[in-house]
Order: structure tokens, then C-alpha cells, then sequence
């Protein structure tokens, strides 16, 4: 007998379903995100409530705590962001921009891997591509094996029959299922086959990497229940301009989501950084006395790093005068000029202002608040900043410096850098010990008070 298909409309957003069309999701809210999708209908299995195994209620006190066996990976980095290394069992997604890494930093790490039996599953890829990254990296072996398949009951089948350690599917949006009708990468399709691998790492203890596309709004691509399937979600992001690449948590059920891997991409792979302040700061001589550079202090996670904040100040040749922003929030940037026009007294309305954070990083720490408008005076007043001074403080719109986190983090990370001296808002280091640092510490609690110990 033909298996009937009926028509269903899915949410984008959330992968809520209806059965017609609505203008408005009812169940996250938004706007024109239903899409129609033709599924088999099947009788659902119904589990019934006695054929269930019950688990005990118990008492907080008395549920005994056991460690989550986990799996080294060769990279650091990539250990530092998932918590420790790949737990048993757990389902992970990595998403990213295309040709951002993804693929290279999952190839790089589980080639490397020598103890293990791993399949990669390839949906993209062929077999002989793969050959090509895995030579160009350096690292061919085989206990990895390669099945470039997009049918999610021929991957299972692979499964059973290779028994593996560790599986890869690079990505979950080309794999598809034979039960559902729609097109692989849609709402049905990436939320079935991702509970279906899901099931199998619980039951197996097998861990599962998945390989995820981003929309470009820069999110994981996919209904947003598939963040909620997996265990652990990280997004490998960086500009394909520079070499840098930074991978960070964005959700952990086995760890902290403040941790932070940084990679440099280059013609062997990816190399882990593990000074990032010497990649994005720039040492030449020739540099010293250009005025428009400020060195300031940032976190990311729970690393602090040394980045350089350049800033041009020109007349505005056409009338209007433009703002261009790179690696900041451009608003936070107007506000900054409008602190200088307003309380310091400043006139930038008439100029043209364009930012950059050197080495294409994109920074949202406040903190960078002070060596940004001391870039931009600099530029203005074309005076030079010394390079061994360096700046920490968030900008209040009074004209106040406002003081900053982990404090100490930062000030070690300049004076391990061979910084000289720091300028810091007042009273930030209250409770903690100076005399362990070398380097020389400015307190200041106003903007004007930076200027004058920077320009006088």
C-alpha cells in the first residue's frame, strides 16, 4: 500500500510545526519563517507509559557524582574549548562561514589520532578531495575511515558495520533521510537525522561530531532546535582575509562556555596560538612614532590578549562626514565621539573618523573603551602614543573611566609583554597586591586625566 504524504509547515526559526500556513510562528514569534515540507504519514510509535523504565526519584545528597570519561584530542585548543577533551557519548556541533576551517581543524585533529577507529562521513566531499587535504596537512594514516554518503540509513549501516570509537559527518544539512520527503538541509530533515545520531551516541557511548552551515546572520544554520539537540556547540569564526582563526563555545554541558581557542591558518593546516598578543600586535620600528595607535587590553573568554586600536582623523572632504568602523561596534564608536565633543571638548562633528582593530579581529569588550578614543585624539592632534604604554578602562558617558574586570589578568598579560606602563581607572586595584608587578600603573578616573598624562 502507497505510504500517504501529507504537507506540513515548519518554522525556520525554532522548527515549530503547523499544519497550514502562518504569517507568524506561534511559537517563537517570528515573522514569515513557516516553510512547507511534505512528510510521510506514519503512525507514529507510541511509547506507552508502562513500558517505560521508571527511574527512581532520589535526593539531591545522595546522587553519587561520576566522572565523564573523556577523549584527549591532539589539540590543545580545541581540549580548552570542549573542557577537558570529547566526552563518551556526547553529540557535538561545530559551525562556521564556508571555507572558514571547519573541515580542515576536524580532519587535522582526528588524522592525528592514532589509538582510535574513526569514521568520517563526507557529504561533501569526495573520497579523492579528502586524500588531498589529508596529504597537504601532513597526516595520512588509517585507522580513519572515509564514506562520502548523504543517506542517513546507508550511514547508520557504515556504523554498524565499522563499529567506530569516534564518528564525523561533515555536514548534518547533507544528510538526509529516506523516511521524509523533503530536501536535504531542511527543517525535517536536519532535526530528524540529528536525533537519529543523537540515539546512537547515548546508546553507543560513542561521540559524534557534526559538521554545521551558518545562515548570514552568522547563526548556526538549521531549525534552533538543533542547538538544543546537541551537547556542545562551537563556532569556529575569524576573517578568511587574515590567518587568524578563533574557535569559541557557545554552549557546553560538559564544561565552561568562557573558554577560547585561537588558530592561525596556513599552507600545512591550522597552528595553535598560544601567545595571541605577538600575532596582533605590530613590533616594527618603522611604526614607533605613527600617531592613530593605541594598545589596549582585551578578554576573550577567560584569555586576555594585547590588541592594537588604529584610528584615522581627517577633514571631511565631501560635506558629510563618514564613519567607518572595523572589528567595533559602530554605535559604541558615535558614542565615544560624542563623549569627546561633550566633555572634553573635541570638535570631531565636521571630521571623517575611520577605526580598525589591527589583525581583523572583532572585539565587544568595553574595556577597549579608553585606548579607542585615545587612538582617535591621537590621530586628531597627530601626537604619537608611546608602544610600551598600554590602556584598560571603560568609557561612562559623564566622561568618568569606569573600572574593568579580572584586572590583575590584564596587567600581567602587559607586563609579560614587555610593556612598561598601564593606564588604569582609579581604584580598580582595590584589594590587590601591586608590589608583585614591575610594570608602571597610572590610575586615572576621568578621560581628560589620560589625555594630559598621554599629550602634556
Amino acid at each position: 500500500m502507497a505510504t500517504k504524504v501529507k504537507t506540513v509547515w515548519f518554522c525556520s526559526e525554532c522548527g515549530a510545526d503547523s499544519p497550514k500556513w502562518q504569517g507568524r510562528c506561534p511559537s517563537c514569534g517570528a515573522w514569515n519563517s513557516m516553510i512547507e515540507e511534505k512528510v510521510n504519514a506514519k503512525a507514529s510509535k507510541s511509547v506507552t507509559l508502562s513500558s517505560r523504565s521508571l527511574s527512581r526519584p532520589q535526593p539531591v545528597s545522595q546522587i553519587e557524582i561520576v566522572q565523564e570519561p573523556r577523549i584527549k584530542m591532539p589539540s590543545k585548543e580545541l581540549n580548552r574549548v570542549l573542557g577537558g577533551g570529547l566526552v563518551a557519548g556526547s553529540l557535538v556541533l561545530i559551525g562556521g562561514e564556508p571555507g572558514i576551517g571547519k573541515s580542515t581543524l576536524v580532519l587535522q585533529n582526528t588524522l592525528s589520532i592514532r589509538s582510535k577507529r574513526i569514521l568520517y562521513v563526507s557529504g561533501e566531499e569526495s573520497a579523492t578531495q579528502i586524500k588531498m587535504r589529508a596529504e597537504r596537512i601532513g597526516r595520512v594514516c588509517d585507522n580513519v575511515l572515509i564514506a562520502c554518503e548523504t543517506s542517513l540509513e546507508n550511514i547508520m549501516t557504515h556504523i554498524k558495520n565499522v563499529n567506530p570509537e569516534i564518528v564525523v559527518i561533515d555536514s548534518i544539512q547533507t544528510i538526509a533521510s529516506d523516511e521524509i520527503e523533503s530536501a536535504a538541509g531542511t527543517v525535517s530533515q536536519v532535526r530528524e537525522c540529528s536525533a537519529t545520531l543523537l540515539k546512537f551516541a547515548k546508546e553507543s557511548g560513542v561521540p559524534v561530531m557534526l559538521i554545521g552551515h551558518i545562515n548570514k546572520e552568522g547563526s548556526i544554520a538549521g531549525p534552533k532546535v538543533l542547538e538544543h539537540i546537541v551537547d556542545t556547540v562551537l563556532q569556529f569564526e575569524g576573517d578568511r582575509n587574515y590567518m587568524y582563526r578563533i574557535l569559541r563555545s557557545i554552549k557546553n554541558r560538559f564544561g565552561s562556555t568562557s573558554e577560547l581557542g585561537i588558530y592561525e591558518m596556513g599552507q600545512k593546516g591550522l597552528r595553535e596560538v598560544s601567545n595571541p598578543s605577538e600575532m596582533l600586535l605590530n613590533h616594527s620600528e618603522e611604526n614607533e612614532e605613527l600617531s592613530g595607535m593605541a594598545i589596549g587590553i582585551t578578554i576573550e573568554g577567560i584569555r586576555p590578549f594585547l590588541v592594537e586600536a588604529q584610528a584615522l582623523v581627517s577633514t571631511a572632504a565631501y560635506g558629510t562626514p563618514q564613519r567607518a568602523v572595523t572589528g567595533f561596534d559602530s554605535k559604541r564608536m558615535n558614542m565615544l565621539l560624542a563623549v569627546l565633543e561633550k566633555r572634553v571638548g573635541f570638535k570631531l562633528a565636521q571630521k571623517d573618523v575611520f577605526l580598525n582593530i589591527a589583525g581583523g579581529l572583532k572585539v565587544n569588550d568595553t574595556a577597549l573603551d579608553l585606548p579607542i578614543i585615545c587612538a582617535i585624539l591621537s590621530s586628531n592632534v597627530d601626537m604619537a602614543i608611546p608602544r610600551d604604554m598600554c590602556m584598560t578602562g571603560e568609557v561612562g558617558l559623564s566622561g568618568e573611566i569606569r573600572q574593568v574586570t579580572r584586572i590583575e589578568q590584564r596587567i600581567s598579560e602587559a607586563e609579560k609583554l614587555g610593556m612598561k606602563s598601564i593606564i588604569i581607572p582609579k581604584h580598580n586595584l582595590k584589594g590587590v597586591d601591586t608590589n608583585r608587578f614591575s610594570i608602571k600603573i597610572h590610575e586615572v578616573s576621568k578621560v581628560e586625566e589620560a589625555f594630559r598624562l598621554l599629550f602634556s
